[in-house]
């Protein structure tokens, strides 16, 4: 095969890797030995991965080279580098839930999300580093090291994959899987400059994943550009029996209409609510892309969603109880084995009635009746993914204006928590950089299983744009 060098080729996107691959242009051997070097260059900087399976990984691209030059094509992955949040069951491989009190656990099964791509071809590089148990937005591991920004390693990279959004960026992976509850991939997806999925709940199992609060969990992919999305995405999405919350929905092909552009489609804003409330890069950026679709042939639609305002209150009341409920015995058993965050937390969600889980649940009910009727008008809505750019490492609260600081947890969910209560989907493409070079980030939202459309539009954008081809300097 002939061969491209290190570091040209992590510059090429997973969707150009897969093509050269099977074109037998560039060897799977190559592009792995290109991944771990690149891990062990900047890994030491970041702390993004946990374990990296360096002599695995080889022995899987040595039989993925032989496989392909004999003829045979294991799927849309084949041979391609894609490292996993360690909250991903892998057989017979550590997997820490960023936690010590699962440091030593070593799996009997794959969970469904990583079968599914070690059966598209994928080659397993690593497990990555998260905000332990996933319950925090910052990825400030006390157990693994607090994962740092590629573009600004003084700036954090959100969580809780934050591990997952800081390796993509780095190209210290060509994909990773997230995980999202309140915003989880779409978070580290903004602030580290790539794209993000949350499919809609129901759509990819969580069998195997260890939970953070289950009627809201869901994996996605995460990578530098909307086509590697989608091309992830439909290895592993669709209905398993073994996910009791998984949905008997057809998937589709996620590729076919990247091309179709946008002309006609009704793009919907929340007036009072969507582009309140921001940093003035943040602002800028994100109106700037509406006005980029906008030029493009879609349609701008002010539609109200009256109930809006209360889903921060709501998402945080589920994100506390049902955590709460997960680890109960654990909290009572091996408190001292928490990190204080997540201990805290927990702790909070004890504390919590039954009546306040019960009212968030209905109101969140309402919120979702409120959207699948706004859907009548539109066909997707657009917003920021969060309020703010990277903060520094460390921080606990934010200033997003008029110098009023703000706990961190709460205002990181202002936009991430309305896709997350009502089930929707939701794609995070980077749109701008505010004036430190840091990463902007918007949310398209659609329709319940209507991946499709989000992958269209975000297609169509970075077809009139640059940002997702800017790299840190790392």
């Amino acid at each position: 095969m002939a061969g491209r060098g290190y570091p040209e080729l992590l510059d090429l996107s997973l969707t150009a890797v897969t093509r050269l691959i099977k074109r037998r242009d560039v060897s799977p051997v190559e592009v792995v030995d290109a991944t771990l070097a690149r891990i062990a260059s900047v890994n030491p900087m970041l702390c993004a991965y946990i374990s990296v399976f360096e002599e695995q990984a080889r022995q899987v691209a040595r039989a993925a080279e032989m496989l392909i030059m004999a003829g045979h094509d294991l799927g849309p992955l084949h041979g391609v580098p894609i490292a996993l949040k360690d909250n991903l069951a892998t057989k017979g491989q550590r997997t820490t839930a960023g936690s010590k009190i699962l440091a030593d656990w070593l799996p009997a099964q794959d969970a469904t999300v990583a079968s599914r791509l070690r059966r598209a071809g994928a080659v397993f590089v690593g497990k990555l580093n998260m905000h332990e148990f996933a319950w925090g937005g910052t990825s400030d591991n006390p157990h693994y090291g607090a994962v740092r920004n590629p573009w600004n390693t003084d700036r954090f990279p959100a969580g809780s994959s934050g591990g997952s959004g800081a390796a993509v960026a780095a190209r210290a992976c060509f994909g990773a899987i997230g995980t999202d509850t309140g915003g989880s991939i779409r978070l580290p997806s903004a602030v580290n400059g790539i794209v993000g999925l949350r499919p809609t709940y129901g759509r990819v199992s969580n069998h195997g994943i260890v939970p953070l609060a289950w009627s809201m969990d869901t994996a996605g992919p995460m990578a530098r550009t909307v086509a590697d999305c989608a091309l992830m995405f439909g290895a592993f999405a669709g209905h398993d029996p073994a996910d009791p919350a998984s949905a008997n929905v057809a998937t589709h092909d996620y590729l076919s209409r990247l091309d179709d552009g946008i002309a006609g489609l009704r793009i919907g804003i929340v007036p009072g609510y969507f582009f309140h409330h921001l940093q003035p890069p943040v602002h800028a950026a994100v109106m700037a892309a509406l006005k980029t679709l906008e030029d493009a042939g879609a349609e701008v639609v002010e539609v109200p969603i009256e109930n809006i305002h209360g889903n921060i209150s709501a998402q945080l009341t589920i994100e506390s109880t049902e955590p709460s409920t997960y680890h109960q015995r654990w909290l009572r058993e091996r408190p001292q084995d928490f990190g204080a965050d997540v201990r805290t937390l927990l702790e909070v969600g004890e504390m919590l009635l039954a009546t306040h889980y019960l009212q968030a649940q209905r109101y969140r009910s309402l919120l979702r009746r409120e959207f699948l009727e706004a859907f009548k008008k539109v066909d997707l809505f657009l917003c920021p993914t969060l309020p703010f750019t990277a903060t520094p490492v460390g921080a606990t609260k934010v200033v997003i204006e008029n110098g009023v600081e703000e706990e961190m947890l709460s205002a990181i969910m202002q936009y991430t928590g309305v896709p997350s209560l009502t089930g929707l989907p939701a794609l995070a493409v980077p749109c701008g950089f505010d004036g430190d070079g840091l990463p902007v980030g918007m949310q398209l939202i659609g329709k319940p299983f209507d991946e499709a459309t989000l992958f269209r539009v975000g297609a169509a954008y970075q077809a009139l744009t640059g940002f997702h081809l800017k790299a840190p300097a790392i």
